[in-house]
């Protein structure tokens, strides 16, 4: 398999933090020992992309971003047995090796051969397969879906059914997944229960539906963008709150709202403050909340212990707590049987070359 030539082809490298992507011409290595060239079709736009570009999540530059996609398979590298050449795959930005103690847990979804908290921005042999200009480029969280071809680790790509539509299920790569599943995976909402969602963006969304589907009897979700509000109810949201339209703290809304405080919370933007508020408002005891937006670098977070002497549960949910080989081939499955809609979640299609007009709709609020 060494015959693998270099692909030319264009990608979206950020030179460094805070300055537009720049569409250059890289090189890609061919996959070696164990590792898939993906020719990449679809991707999505995530906020924790952007987290990178603004320096809130500390990554080293040159990179190519880019975590949620899905492509076909160009080649393989050696020893690779579970993927051919032809393959609809999605990348994952939680590998499954298989043999890591979260792993083989039954509890378990963050495998250690990921590069979320270490951030290398290499491959797992410690080079990169991007060069441009002369200069090595590094990879993003083993994944970089921001160029037309990428190369991943056989452990962080799952084939799925050939007869997916790639500009859709490109979002089991992260938002819907991750959304979804900290509400039936990682917090196990139960029929009847009472729900709170800060934050409507696309993950957000996916918490509400995972609610809906869960069986949850209130879902309350709360944003300070009220044009989210529609889309929300069309999921699934039986209440919708814009904390600017309240004098006191959001948290004492839903309580007064809820008699008690919900059963489930969850804080879905990555901000310190929220976290704290989705804490605060569940029930004293037996409340569960769940943090799934990425925290910013370099913040910690104060609050009053009594919060958890309580009772409380304070969760972290990573990928939506999906062992990610195994759990992306089901959900792709289940998307092609509609038991969840992608659609509502897709606001806008750009040309790759636009991907600054992306990420601009992005911050403002308008996908």
């Amino acid at each position: 398999m060494n015959t693998l030539g270099v692909i030319k082809c264009k990608a979206a490298v950020m030179w460094e933090a805070n300055k537009p992507f720049s569409i250059e011409e890289v090189e890609v290595a061919p996959p070696k020992a164990h590792e898939v060239r993906i020719k990449i079709m679809a991707t999505g736009i995530c906020r924790s992309d952007d987290h990178v570009v603004t320096g809130g999540l500390v990554m080293p530059f040159p990179i190519i971003l880019g975590h949620e996609a899905a492509g076909v398979v160009e080649s393989v590298g050696q020893g690779v047995t579970s993927i051919k050449p032809g393959d609809k795959v999605i990348p994952l930005f939680v590998p499954q090796c298989g043999e890591c103690s979260s792993c083989l847990s039954t509890k378990g979804n963050l495998c250690s051969k990921n590069d979320i908290g270490s951030a290398v921005g290499l491959m797992p042999d410690g080079t990169s397969r991007f060069t441009c200009k002369g200069k090595t480029i590094h990879h993003f969280i083993g994944t970089s879906t921001f160029t037309e071809y990428t190369v991943v680790h056989e452990s962080a790509v799952a084939k799925i059914d050939s007869a997916a539509p790639l500009e859709k299920v490109c979002l089991i790569g992260c938002g819907f997944s991750t959304g979804y599943g900290a509400a039936v995976q990682t917090a196990k909402v139960e029929p009847g229960s009472t729900c709170a969602i800060f934050g409507l963006g696309g993950v957000g969304l996916s918490v509400v539906m995972g609610c809906k589907a869960a069986g949850a009897s209130r879902i309350i979700a709360i944003d300070i963008n009220s044009d989210k509000f529609a889309k929300a109810k069309e999921l699934g949201a039986t209440d919708c709150v814009n904390p600017k339209d309240f004098k006191k703290p959001v948290h004492e809304v839903l309580i007064e709202m809820t008699g008690q405080g919900v059963d489930y919370s969850f804080e879905v933007i990555g901000r310190t403050e929220t976290m704290v508020s989705a804490l605060a408002c569940c029930q004293y005891n037996y409340g569960v909340s769940v943090i799934v937006g990425v925290p910013p670098a370099a913040q910690k977070i104060t609050f009053d212990p009594m919060l958890l002497f309580t009772g409380r549960t304070w969760k972290g949910s990573v990928f939506g707590g999906w062992k990610s080989k195994d759990s992306v081939p089901k959900l792709v499955a289940d998307y092609m049987k509609k038991k969840f809609v992608l659609d509502p979640l897709i606001t806008h299609t750009l040309p790759f070359t636009k991907i600054n007009e992306g990420f601009d709709l992005l911050r403002t609020g308008k996908r």
